[in-house]
């Protein structure tokens, strides 16, 4: 015991032993845990159908032939390119599906951040290679990014299929009158809306899997 305080001194800083610090750690990670089963169970309950439509409409431009572009930033940034490695390279027997996410390349990323402006990161992209018929997906934890507003807004002038994943009540997302779908995570948090986000897209690669 006298090893565990010297070596993690802050177990013990208030005054406690390790048992209540762990039984305090526990009692979190329990809450969690259910705070976010709970989250993911509503979303779908909410958005189930319309998840289903998207899906059906995101195999219809994939038949078209179609690409799928995502992008986010910082923590949404990572879940972009994840959305984008899952489409294209899902394993097994599923259908590999063109994709690429606008973050990844970081020579792009800062000679636009420098010469233009943050703002404009994805929307030049999309305004390079983005065609009719193409899917934009962003994501973002509050819905107010600046570059993500920019990027939907070149999206819909090309002519994409626009999907939009944010939490709370959606921010200026919401207010994006022509996108084509939007699902907002009821919640505060950016832990617990960055966790229901990762279902939700993981539910729209599978449903638009069953459809192809």
């Amino acid at each position: 015991m006298s090893e565990m305080r010297e070596l993690y001194p802050f177990l013990y800083s208030g005054g406690g032993d390790l048992d209540s610090v762990m039984a305090e750690v526990s009692s979190s990670t329990i809450e969690k845990a259910q705070e976010i089963v709970a989250l993911r169970q509503t979303v779908l309950a909410v958005d189930g159908a319309r998840l289903q439509a998207c899906a059906e409409r995101m195999a219809q431009a994939f038949r078209d032939g179609g690409r799928l572009f995502t992008f986010g930033n910082g923590g949404s940034s990572t879940d972009a390119q994840d959305v984008a490695a899952l489409f294209l390279n899902p394993g097994g027997q599923d259908r590999p599906l063109p994709a690429l996410a606008l973050t990844t390349d970081v020579a792009v990323m800062t000679a636009l951040s420098n010469d233009i402006g943050f703002e404009v990161v994805f929307a030049r992209q999309l305004g390079a290679f983005g065609r009719p018929g193409d899917i934009a997906l962003g994501l973002s934890t509050s819905g107010n990014s600046a570059n993500l507003i920019r990027a939907f807004e070149e999206a819909m002038r090309r002519g994409m299929l626009t999907i939009g994943l944010a939490g709370h009540t959606g921010g200026q997302m919401a207010e994006l009158d022509d996108l084509d779908h939007l699902f907002t995570v009821p919640s505060s948090s950016v832990h617990r809306i960055q966790e229901a986000q990762t279902t939700i897209y993981h539910v729209l690669w599978e449903l638009t899997q069953y459809a192809l």
